[in-house]
């Protein structure tokens, strides 16, 4: 495959993830709104193109099994987190412990960064409150979702997903 097709490819690939989700998520059909999604994802197509995204090895995440069984290990992990969150909550003690630790990514690559950040960030009781250097600082709601977090679970679940 040449590297024009294959620049092609990666583009029409992104622009049917983005119009499927556009559709997913939105649910409405109606043809004002299918219009200005049509032209949000060429836009984020033609930006993506213009800021180089093709160009390099970035968008080379794999969409294999191992993403699907990611996505389903991380929705187990928020909906365990949920639970958690509303038991502590409900609690009339409030037992909380608010704190700000600091991960180290395993993974070097921008892309798992931004991945385990958001992964973090989803998982109620926790927000990803900064990445840089391959560290990520964190804000947990309690000591029991600061230790989850730091046992490097989900550090090495995002860091397998590139492996070949």
């Amino acid at each position: 495959m040449s590297l024009v097709s294959e620049r092609v490819a990666r583009v029409l690939l992104l622009l049917a993830l983005l119009i499927t989700g556009w559709l997913l998520w939105s649910g409405q059909f109606k043809p004002l709104l299918l219009a200005l999604g049509a032209v949000s994802c060429l836009l984020v197509g033609y930006l993506t193109q213009r800021m180089g995204y093709f160009d390099n090895e970035v968008f080379a995440l794999r969409f294999g099994l191992r993403l699907f069984s990611y996505w389903a290990w991380l929705a187990k992990e928020i909906v365990r987190s949920s639970i958690e969150v509303a038991r502590v909550v409900l609690d009339p003690r409030l037992p909380i412990n608010p704190q700000v630790v600091e991960i180290k990514a395993s993974a070097s690559h921008p892309v798992d960064q931004v991945i385990l950040g958001n992964s973090i960030t989803l998982t109620p009781g926790t927000l990803a409150l900064d990445v840089h250097c391959g560290v990520i600082k964190v804000h947990c709601l309690t000591h029991a979702s600061a230790g989850a977090l730091m046992s490097g679970e989900m550090d090495r679940r995002v860091a397998a997903l590139r492996k070949n």
